[in-house]
This record gives structure tokens, sequence and C-alpha cells, in this order.
């Protein structure tokens, strides 16, 4: 049977704020990318996150990002690479403190924002983060897109290494996301999102915003937990995929 692990970015406010409804959206997901306190989420959502998911069995992710609150980690940065090794890992320490105090552990570890769409092509970033996932724990899974120059590394160091797709974003021909700043990146029509959630859990595939057909294989899809009407999308998206045959589980 094709199996299928549902993701969504979680925890992503920051003291009073709450961008994302975490607790029924971990009725649904079966991972979690909990925002480490560098582009969203504070130690109480963090520890709040982690527990809510813990209960659930929802595998816990470090969402790790730019040191970006102010711009929610979507802004181009230049960090060096050893400095942004060390915060890669410091994010995921701190995420791992409150998943064991939750009886659970941090499972894998999935970019943010602008880092996530940088280390796509650009070799040293990418080689940064693999560097940082190493010094924290050299067994975590990395999830990321496909054909990324993150995933080559990390696998040539040995991580495991997980790709993943997005039912509600555009694709370039090239298979690598539509830039949000550019018109149609995001797909906002619920019933399309669904549709093309099955497409690419079922065959691999999807229309590019050109129209073009692309292949895009991936172990795990995520759903963006900050979108209007997130939490009945994603049930949608659940219920469409077991319908047509496909396993929801958890890849960690």
């Amino acid at each position: 049977m094709t199996s299928i692990d549902l993701n969504a970015d979680l925890g992503e406010g920051f003291g009073r704020w709450r961008l994302t409804d975490d607790e029924r959206l971990l009725s649904v997901v079966t991972s979690a990318n909990v925002a480490c306190g560098f582009h969203a989420g504070d130690a109480a959502t963090m520890r709040r996150v982690c527990e809510l998911a813990a209960e659930r069995g929802v595998r816990i992710g470090a969402h790790v990002s730019y040191r970006d609150l102010a711009g929610f980690g979507r802004r181009a940065m230049d960090v060096p690479s050893a400095e942004l090794a060390a915060e890669v890992a410091y994010q995921i320490g701190a995420l791992e403190v409150f998943a064991r105090a939750a009886g659970a552990r941090v499972a894998y570890v999935k970019p943010h924002g602008a880092l996530y769409n940088r280390v796509v092509r650009d070799q040293e970033q990418a080689r940064a983060v693999v560097d940082g996932v190493v010094l924290a724990d050299a067994t975590l899974p990395l999830l990321a897109m496909p054909g990324s120059r993150l995933l080559e590394l990390a696998g040539k160091a040995g991580l495991p290494v997980v790709s993943e797709a997005f039912a509600d974003r555009a694709y370039t021909d090239e298979g690598t996301l539509v830039p949000r700043r550019e018109e149609g990146s995001v797909v906002t029509d619920a019933a399309s999102v669904v549709a093309r959630s099955v497409e690419l859990a079922r065959y691999g595939e999807v229309d590019a915003l050109s129209g073009r057909r692309v292949e895009v294989r991936a172990r795990s899809l995520c759903l963006h937990g900050d979108t209007p009407g997130a939490v009945d999308l994603a049930r949608r998206v659940r219920a469409a995929l077991e319908t047509s045959g496909v396993k929801v589980e958890a890849f960690a």
C-alpha cells in the first residue's frame, strides 16, 4: 500500500500571539514541525506543542530557521557557515529538552522559509545545516525538497533523508517552489489542494504553474498551518488520501 506522512508547521506563535491551531491540527497530522524560537515560537509554546504532540503520538520535528523573528524567517540572510551550523544545533537542542520532558524526542529536522529555499541550491548554506544537525544528533533524518543540495549533502554525511511535497504551493517546471513573492505561488482553492495531495501521494506528480506535469516524489506532504481554514483543509486532505487507498503514517 502507498503511504504518506502529513506534516504541518506548528508552534508558530510568540507570547500571547498564536498563528496556528496546534491542538486541532495535531489530531490530523502525523508529524509536527515545531518552531524553535528563531522565526516563531518561544519556550512555553514549544513545551505546550511537544506535550500535545506526545499525547497524540505525533512525531516532533525541529523547524529550524534563520534568526529572523521580525520577518518570520522568510527574509534572505547571509549567515557565516560556522554560525549557522551552531544556530541549527542550538534550535534542535532547545526543542529536544521539551520533547524529552513530554516523554518523546526530536525525530527529524526541517528547515523553514528562506533557509529552506536557500539550501535547495546553495551548497555552503546546505553544508552548514548538515553540520548543525550532525553536531546535535547524527541520527536525525532531514526533511527537505527532493533534488535539493541539502538532501544530497545530508546523504553523503550519513544522515537519513526524507523528501517532501507541498499540495498548497505552486511548482516551477524544474520541480522547485514558485517564490511567494510571485503571483499564483500559493494554491488557495481547497478542492485543488485536496486533489493535488492525492496526485502527489499516489503518482508522485503535480501540475506546475505553467500547466506542465512535473515529477515530485515525496514521502511526506506538508500542510501549512497558518492558512485560513487550515484545520478543515487538513481533515479533507487526510480523508481523501485514505479514501484513495493511501495509508497516512509518520516516516520517523
